[in-house]
């Protein structure tokens, strides 16, 4: 898998691709550290330095017409208002896995999967006019324009597919998934958090069977540019 990062604010994305995964099979140490982890925000407030990384991640989406607010704000902070009132999603283990790596680091990740999104290389950039995909199976569309996105890049062109705050329908993972991509999104500043955060979700997709697989692990940085 290869990533490439073209966009006019600092950024960095941290990326994995696994192969082999279950998202059927249960992973005991992944309930035991949701709970506990749910139980914590549920009794206590956001830690300082989690507080400080929610608002750098509005600050890193925010450009030009986007603004990351209400129903536009990272999904990071989505899973932190389900938590706080008691209503965290849970869909399979892959899922749950990558909502509970979000929630303890306080960083947006995109889940994709791999066969559905048809390429190994994928290029992140800022939306552009007209540009939107369906994110559920109501229909409802996301508009991107502005907005930090992932595009697989296929012989027919860029599509997007993935974004911090709500990924395509398209390409998102069901119980036959095996091959899978993980993004996140961060501030550079936060680099080392992001390798944090992916050798764990790592460590517990391999959890999930014996033919698990780590194909990629990379992050790349961006210094600000336009694409």
């Amino acid at each position: 898998m290869r990533i490439q990062v073209h966009v006019p604010r600092p950024t960095a994305i941290g990326a994995v691709r696994l192969e082999g995964v279950r998202p059927d099979v249960p992973v005991p140490e992944l309930e035991a550290r949701l709970q506990r982890l749910l139980d914590r925000l549920q009794s206590e407030p956001l830690p300082e330095e989690l507080e400080a990384r929610r608002q750098a991640v509005r600050t890193l989406l925010r450009n030009g017409r986007y603004k990351p607010t209400g129903r536009a704000k990272p999904a990071s902070e989505y899973l932190l208002r389900e938590a706080q009132q008691g209503r965290f999603p849970r869909i399979n283990t892959l899922v749950d896995a990558a909502n509970y790596v979000s929630l303890a680091y306080m960083l947006p990740i995109s889940l994709w999967d791999v066969d559905r999104a048809g390429s190994e290389e994928y290029r992140f950039r800022l939306g552009r006019p007209g540009e939107r995909y369906v994110f559920n199976t109501s229909g409802q569309v996301l508009e991107l324009e502005d907005l930090l996105i992932g595009c697989a890049l296929r012989d027919e062109g860029e599509r997007p597919i993935i974004s911090p705050v709500k990924d395509a329908l398209e390409t998102k993972t069901s119980g036959q998934t095996r091959r899978v991509g993980v993004a996140v999104y961060a501030p550079p500043e936060a680099c080392s958090i992001v390798e944090a955060l992916l050798q764990e979700l790592v460590e517990l997709l391999e959890r999930t069977g014996p033919e698990v697989r780590l194909r990629a692990f990379l992050w790349q940085e961006s210094r600000g540019e336009e694409g």
